[in-house]
């Protein structure tokens, strides 16, 4: 039997790490280079962050039917290009700015503006929407990768390897976050942010040439043969003949919402997404603020590195365990993923403890966090999967996209009420405080606490509107 099904696993897992990378580079140059250039507040910051998630939101909402519409192939490729393009897109916004605001003639000029004054404000807003437009093309490109890396596993891998090889597609994402730390800063540092921005965006161009001539669905691929397609095909009324009907009815968009089994995938994102990003977006500023660590420093990049050294290695467990389930235990495989969905929702209730014990070591909140995060990948693998376990393959990537529209939206409100928290918490100091925290620590700790409780609130939501395994009809 060939083993093409997981050299395009691979390629799934690199798009996935360059599209955590594009998402890393404004979170790693915010607080060190970018924010003393435009003037921004944390509530600037958030207010990026979360509108980021909003437009990710609303473009996912459409970026599953494209997918499916387009086909795989094209739709992966139109995606990556999308979001390559609105990366790199961010480095011309100091240039930009200067062209909108008077009596500033240059990019070195930016910084030097007395801080606080009037023109320090027009530089701060006109950049906050020039950004914006750049995170935007990068929304509407990224909304692209899940719903089609999970139609290619669907494609690919039967029902009970699906979430393995989801969780090593999605574990780029660790691995992106992982490596940000390593590259982006010292890119930042020495050829200046704009750059940063330039090389990591233009990782994806890279990617496309990989995925033109590698990828096909399995039955037209010349490096599948037939005992390859069987196994792929296990799960299919047709197993003997190896075959997938390509003309397989697609459920009606809008009818998608009658169902209780696509509000239990939304219910579950919403939830959770945004802990993730929340994690994300915030962890360079967090080590920042508390332990004056840059994520430019030594101490900033361990710690960082760390958290999703961490991350990377647990969260791969999160695919294996429910095919252990199924294989050892001889469970459903949605019982099995829904079971390790539980035991992984206890993980970010590690993250109740990260800031009290931030106290004694910034080593503490770094553990934690990965931990936490590290049970969000996991999480997120088996949620995925539980897409293809309960919906008709023509219809996985729109179900896909609802579901990440719900997490957009999800992550947009945790952006929006962190930026500001922080900002007030910040501004009121020993006035604001929250279990023995003031300031900005207790707000820090306030967004720790509804991080570590989504999960499981999620799941027990999950668990009551599908019970039990059920299919559905096209």
């Amino acid at each position: 039997m060939t083993n093409w099904r997981w050299w395009i696993c691979s390629l799934l897992f690199i798009a996935t790490t360059v599209n955590y990378l594009d998402r890393q580079v404004l979170s790693l140059t915010y607080k060190e280079f970018i924010a003393p250039e435009f003037h921004w507040t944390d509530a600037d910051y958030g207010t990026i962050t979360s509108l980021f998630s909003i437009f990710y939101a609303i473009a996912c909402l459409f970026a599953g039917k494209f997918v499916d519409w387009m086909g795989t192939k094209k739709g992966y490729l139109i995606a990556i290009g999308v979001w390559s393009l609105g990366a790199v897109m961010h480095a011309g916004c100091g240039v930009a700015t200067t062209w909108f605001v008077d009596g500033i003639d240059s990019v070195e000029a930016l910084r030097a503006v007395e801080a606080g004054s009037n023109v320090a404000l027009a530089i701060s807003t006109v950049s906050v929407y020039l950004f914006l437009l750049c995170r935007g093309i990068l929304a509407l490109g990224e909304s692209g990768n899940f719903p089609a890396a999970i139609k290619t596993t669907a494609e690919y891998f039967p029902k009970k390897d699906r979430a393995f090889a989801t969780s090593i597609f999605n574990a780029g994402a660790s691995v992106g976050a992982l490596a940000a730390p390593l590259l982006i800063p010292p890119l930042a540092k020495h050829l200046g942010w704009e750059w940063a921005f330039i090389i990591i965006g233009g990782l994806g161009f890279l990617w496309m040439f990989l995925w033109q001539f590698m990828y096909d669905k399995p039955e037209k691929s010349s490096h599948v043969n037939e005992a390859e397609l069987e196994y792929i095909h296990q799960d299919d009324a047709e197993v003997a003949t190896a075959s997938v009907d390509t003309d397989e009815k697609s459920i009606p968009f809008m009818r998608c919402f009658t169902f209780k089994q696509t509000w239990s995938f939304i219910v579950g994102k919403f939830l959770t997404d945004g802990v993730w990003w929340f994690f994300l977006f915030w962890a360079p500023a967090y080590f920042q603020d508390q332990f004056n660590a840059p994520a430019s420093s030594p101490l900033g990049q361990g710690l960082i590195f760390t958290l999703y050294a961490i991350v990377t290695v647990v969260s791969l467990f999160g695919g294996y365990l429910p095919k252990l389930f199924v294989e050892k235990k001889g469970m459903h495989p949605y019982n099995g993923r829904m079971l390790a969905m539980l035991i992984f929702a206890f993980f970010p209730l590690v993250a109740l403890a990260a800031q009290p014990l931030g106290a004694y070591s910034p080593w503490w909140p770094a553990i934690l966090i990965g931990i936490a995060g590290a049970g969000h990948q996991a999480w997120s693998a088996n949620i995925f999967s539980t897409v293809g376990d309960m919906f008709p393959k023509s219809t996985i990537a729109s179900i896909t996209g609802i579901g990440a529209m719900a997490g957009g939206i999800g992550s947009m409100i945790i952006q929006k009420v962190a930026g500001n928290l922080f900002t007030y918490a910040e501004g009121q100091g020993a006035a604001f405080h929250f279990m023995g925290f003031e300031g900005k620590p207790a707000g820090y700790f306030i967004m720790f606490c509804f991080c570590g409780l989504a999960y499981l609130t999620g799941w027990i939501i999950m668990k009551v509107l599908v019970p039990k395994y059920e299919p559905v009809e096209a």
